[in-house]
Parts: C-alpha cells; sequence; structure tokens
C-alpha cells in the first residue's frame, strides 16, 4: 500500500487530471491494474509478445533491463496508443466471469495435456483401448482403463464385468451394446510389450487415469459455478442470441469484451 501511494503521490506531481495519465502494462487484470484504473489513469494492457516486437524495433541486441522496458512501454502508449485497446472498467460481476472463465480454459489445456500423456503411453503397449474409445477423457474410458489399465487384463474382462465398469462411470443408456463393442476390440490380437515394460506402463495409464478423473470433476465443479454466474449477468440473454454460443463460449465471450460502454465498439 506504501507503494501504491507513493506512485499516486508521485504522478500528482506532474498531472493534474488523472485521465492526462497513460499508462502501458503487460497485464490486463490483477490488483494492480484495477487500482490504476480505478485512479481514472488510461490503461493499456499489451500483449507482451506485441511488446516484444516493439523493443526489436530499437535495438535487436537481446539484452533486457527493467528501464528498457520501462521505456519501450511508455513509447509504445504514447505513440501507437491508438492501436490498442484502453483497458475496460467492467463491473465486479464480469471480472468474476473473467477470472472463472480463464480458470476454466486453463482447466481444458491441462487436461488435454493429461489426455495426450494418456494416448502416447497408450500407444506403446494398449493399442486397443485407442480403437475402442474415442474420448480418453470420456467416462467409459476411465472406467475401463482404471479397472483394465493393461491389455492382458482387459482381455480377460467378461461382458458383464464391462458393463459393471461404464455403470459405474456413469452411463445408463445402451449398456449392452457398448458393452459388447468394447469387449470385442479389447480382445483383438495386438503386439504385446514384454510384461515388466507392461506392467510400467500399467502403472501409469492408473496414473492418469486418477488426474484426469480429477481434473474432470474441478471441471464440472468449475463450469456450474461459471454458468451459474454468467447466467445472472443482463447481457447473458443478449449474448446467447448469438448462433453458436452456449453457457460457456458465452461467458468467454462477455469476459473478454467486458461491460464497459465506454469501450464497447
Amino acid at each position: 500500500m506504501a507503494g501504491v501511494s507513493g506512485f499516486h503521490a508521485l504522478i500528482a506531481q506532474h498531472a493534474e487530471d488523472p485521465t492526462e495519465v497513460v499508462v502501458g502494462i503487460e497485464t490486463d487484470h490483477g490488483l494492480w491494474v484495477a487500482s490504476l484504473v480505478a485512479a481514472g489513469y488510461r490503461v493499456y494492457a499489451v500483449n507482451p509478445k506485441a511488446v516484444s516486437r516493439y523493443r526489436d524495433r530499437h535495438h535487436v541486441g537481446g539484452g533486457k533491463s527493467d528501464a528498457a522496458d520501462a521505456k519501450v512501454l511508455a513509447d509504445l502508449v504514447r505513440t501507437d496508443a491508438h492501436n490498442h485497446r484502453v483497458v475496460a472498467g467492467d463491473t465486479e460481476q464480469v471480472q468474476a466471469v473473467k477470472v472463472l472463465a480463464r480458470a476454466q480454459q486453463a482447466l481444458v489445456w491441462s487436461r488435454n495435456r493429461e489426455v495426450n500423456r494418456l494416448r502416447n503411453a497408450l500407444r506403446e503397449f494398449y493399442p486397443a483401448a485407442l480403437v475402442a474409445f474415442e474420448d480418453l477423457h470420456g467416462r467409459d474410458a476411465l472406467a475401463l482403463l482404471g479397472r483394465a489399465p493393461d491389455p492382458v487384463t482387459a482381455a480377460r474382462l467378461t461382458v458383464s464385468q464391462v458393463k459393471a465398469a461404464l455403470r459405474a462411470g456413469g452411463r445408463r443408456r445402451n449398456l449392452d451394446l457398448t458393452a459388447e463393442k468394447i469387449q470385442a476390440v479389447l480382445r483383438t490380437e495386438q503386439l504385446h510389450a514384454p510384461a515388466a515394460v507392461a506392467a510400467a506402463y500399467a502403472a501409469v495409464v492408473r496414473a492418469q487415469v486418477g488426474v484426469i478423473t480429477a481434473l474432470n470433476t474441478q471441471l464440472a465443479a468449475l463450469e456450474a459455478q461459471l454458468e451459474q454466474s454468467f447466467e445472472q449477468h443482463p447481457d447473458a440473454d443478449i449474448i446467447l442470441s448469438l448462433p453458436g454460443l452456449g453457457d460457456i463460449l458465452g461467458a468467454r465471450v462477455l469476459g473478454e469484451f467486458g461491460d464497459d460502454p465506454g469501450t464497447l465498439r
């Protein structure tokens, strides 16, 4: 707080009106950015990649320092502010939606990384699983791989055991047909890795299934909170009227565009 107060006091020595102050910064969120916007300054959040390109205009040596970076940002907003967007003075409701929407997107990316690791492991010793399951983060795949993380165990499963696993995973419809199809695929002939190697990969699969399952649980909880926050915003119905936008994608649109009438185009 002492640093923030000192900064505003320093600015006040050089500007009589807060609107005279133009700030360039490489992020659009956080307590510091919020305090700058609340002070009435014109704050431009510039993508770090764009700042890097501006830096190359002045020197290509690659050296960096706080003073040099500050000068690049200052020159950028002094000469090219018209090419950038002022940080919006959004309502608290939209700021909350933005936090949730970005967190949801980050969790989706994290799950995708874990699913790719699982796919790579299966490709090495258990290719039938890649044929049996289209979505490795789906309930069917996680339920079966958690029960049979290696091809030998999977080939021994009966239809009843496959049905029980699917039911435990949450499937309620088409149990018989789905179980029969999965069992048939898992029992197809395939190349086998040595027993010790297969056991090691099975441990990896079991761990990845646990991680992905936990991510699915947290994603569901976060998306429920995101949908609730989004639907409470007065602009939700307008955004949802656009073709192809549901609650999750609509929330992302609202979070990134905001609801500040001064910045909407």
